[in-house]
């Protein structure tokens, strides 16, 4: 499939989940979340995202910093806030990412080690993240041993999809190379370790704002595979293979399907209204920077970089 169309089945494809989730279960689940999600809710979903944000912010430093590209901390973590707006309103959800990685690039003179720091951020969190969530399946096993399978699947899937088939197989082997290094490698564990507490603490704040309860034991593996089938490259701006993760996961945990769909839901509010500074951070970021294109040049060249990525988060 040509990259151009690939551009364009994600978000086509994340479009269709939400319409098969519509058709089966109504749009209640939809309607109710987005009512009881509160100001409390948003609130704390506001707080722990500046420690997410943070800790990825940091966990890109140290993978940038490994490539031989610098990157100051203020600016990293405003570039994932900024990010994070355009990946939750943008079609096909990586797009933020990607400008992300352009910014960086271009500001230190090497777009394609900026665009691969980003890529190898995004995929060392994603490995930590399944590595996490097979241990809880494990461990805990509240939704079987499918649950276990279709984690490893998509882990495979993911990686081939992320790296894109790629053909550059000797650059590859050079950034594993520079990134083997145990101390970096322990950072960005931590670092993602962060980053997957706070995901999951704010879907526990979804699931409590729409009435949803289940023990801990239970509730932290069902959010684990939710987590690590949204990061699956197939979405409308963030929205499908979540809440499709979420309908299974939860009714497989004892939880009715429209419960998992409206915690999906409530969590996808709340992750949108906590991206918000990225908002004003996106006309900061384009008038403090010397060094980068314009909006329009910055737009073209995501695309391109996306095309070469072959659409990986």
């Amino acid at each position: 499939m040509k990259p151009a169309s690939w551009r364009w089945v994600r978000p086509a494809a994340g479009a269709l989940i939400l319409a098969a989730l519509v058709l089966r279960l109504g749009t209640d689940a939809f309607v109710d979340a987005m009512r009881a999600v509160d100001a409390t809710a948003l609130a704390l979903g506001a707080a722990i995202a500046l420690v997410t944000t943070t800790a990825g912010a940091w966990r890109w430093r140290v993978v940038a910093r490994q490539l031989h590209v610098e990157l100051a901390m203020p600016a990293a973590v405003v570039a994932c806030y900024r990010a994070q707006f355009l990946n939750v309103t943008l079609p096909g959800g990586v797009l933020g990412d990607i400008d992300r990685g352009v910014h960086h690039g271009r500001s230190v003179d090497d777009l394609g080690r900026g665009l691969r720091a980003v890529a190898w951020e995004r995929t060392l969190g994603q490995v930590a993240l399944v590595v996490v969530t097979v241990g809880a399946l494990v461990v805990a096993n509240p939704v079987g041993l499918t649950a276990l399978v279709a984690a490893v699947v998509g882990v495979v899937v993911g990686a081939v999809v992320l790296m894109g088939l790629t053909r550059v197989s000797r650059v590859v082997a050079a950034d594993v190379r520079a990134l083997s290094s145990r101390s970096a490698l322990a950072k960005v564990f931590v670092a993602s370790l962060v980053v997957m507490a706070g995901h999951v603490a704010t879907l526990a704040i979804a699931a409590r704002t729409v009435g949803v309860r289940m023990p801990a034991s239970t509730f932290v593996p069902v959010a684990l595979v939710v987590l690590l089938v949204a990061a699956v490259p197939l979405n409308l701006a963030g929205w499908g293979p979540r809440e499709a993760a979420a309908v299974w996961a939860f009714g497989a945990a004892g939880a009715k399907a429209s419960q998992g769909l409206a915690v999906a839901v409530a969590f996808g509010v709340i992750v949108f209204v906590s991206t918000l500074p990225g908002v004003a951070l996106l006309s900061v970021g384009r008038r403090t920077s010397p060094n980068l294109a314009s909006a329009d040049a910055v737009a073209r060249g995501a695309i391109r970089a996306d095309a070469r990525l072959g659409g990986g988060t």
